[in-house]
């Protein structure tokens, strides 16, 4: 399917468009976004959080590259987290489709985790992780999102209650706290170098 990338398109546009490439798209207020490359670290940190989140969670909760539809404007919008944690109802709604996609009628997930952009630079990159899918995930009921920041050097472990967030920092050997894995046990710092780190705690 032919799209102009210029123009706003539906959900159901977008789950058939095929540009020929193999670039990653996200769908912003109904428009197409090319998600770049990423830095290696975002990628060494997502495989580091896959391989703890291994020990709390069967593997095919645990997901990486699987898209999520989320509500806002009246336009379409999509995100790819760098990872998820399905609840099994989530994993079962998922289970047989022909596109790793939650759709607005599934269970949301039980948590999400963007690793910031690497580059100080990318200003609008930061702005929506830190920002705009906040309001997002919130409004979707996503009961915990942890924005990872290897530039600033800090996670932030966001809570819901009551439809908006309570956000904690966590820094160097700082173990962070999470509602929904409470017997998690993980610095800030083994975060942030994804496991590759003197810090013995975990």
């Amino acid at each position: 399917m032919t799209i102009a990338k210029n123009r706003s398109m539906t959900l159901e546009e977008y789950l058939t468009y095929d540009d020929g490439t193999d670039a990653r798209y996200e769908l912003i207020d109904g428009i197409l976004v090319d998600m770049g490359a990423e830095a290696d670290i975002n990628i060494v940190i997502g495989s580091f959080l896959f391989s703890i989140f291994l020990q709390f969670a069967p593997h095919y909760c645990i997901r990486k590259g699987t898209e999520i539809a989320i509500t806002g404007s009246s336009n379409a919008n999509t995100r790819i987290p760098d990872l998820m944690v399905l609840t099994e109802e989530g994993a079962a709604a998922l289970a047989g489709k022909s596109r790793s996609m939650i759709m607005l009628e599934m269970p949301g997930p039980a948590l999400v985790i963007e690793v910031v952009s690497s580059s100080n630079t990318n200003r609008e990159s930061r702005e929506r992780d830190y920002t705009r899918k906040r309001e997002e995930y919130a409004a979707r009921g996503i009961s915990e999102y942890w924005i990872v920041d290897p530039i600033e050097q800090v996670v932030w472990v966001l809570t819901l209650s009551d439809q908006n967030y309570i956000e904690e920092k966590f820094t160097g050997d700082n173990l962070l706290r999470s509602s929904y894995f409470p017997q998690l046990k993980l610095s800030a710092n083994k975060v942030l170098t994804g496991g590759v780190s003197t810090d013995s705690s975990r």
